[in-house]
């Protein structure tokens, strides 16, 4: 089993920024791709941004695309999400996910989410 525990969300005005962090343990971290997915209320999960397991490729949502960035940290086993120029539309929970790089598909491993807030 793998451990995903995310941070970081919080409250933030509309233009604002914030960095959620995804503290994995119990699997080999660099053995894992990670995604970042959200939630809005009444709403379906969705994919936001992905990483491979070196960092050196990476995806985004369209709705996101040039306003968040995913990065990791495969020493400290951690995979990040800049946030910038928030909008309300970006309010969700934000999950953390990983998935064996080695196989593309669903993600196996998911965290218990952080609630990201923008106010306009």
């Amino acid at each position: 089993q793998m451990q995903l525990v995310e941070s970081g969300g919080g409250l933030v005005q509309a233009g604002g920024s914030l960095r959620l962090s995804c503290a994995a343990s119990g699997r080999t971290f660099s053995n894992y791709a990670m995604g970042w997915f959200r939630q809005a209320p009444g709403k379906e999960r969705e994919f936001v941004a992905g990483i491979s397991w070196s960092g050196g490729s990476t995806y985004y949502a369209d709705s996101v695309k040039g306003r968040f960035t995913i990065s990791r940290d495969n020493v400290k086993n951690t995979v990040y999400l800049l946030m910038n120029s928030l909008k309300p539309e970006d309010t969700a929970v934000y999950y953390c996910a990983a998935r064996p790089d080695y196989r593309a598909g669903g993600y196996d491993y998911w965290g218990q989410g952080t609630q990201v807030t923008v106010s306009s």
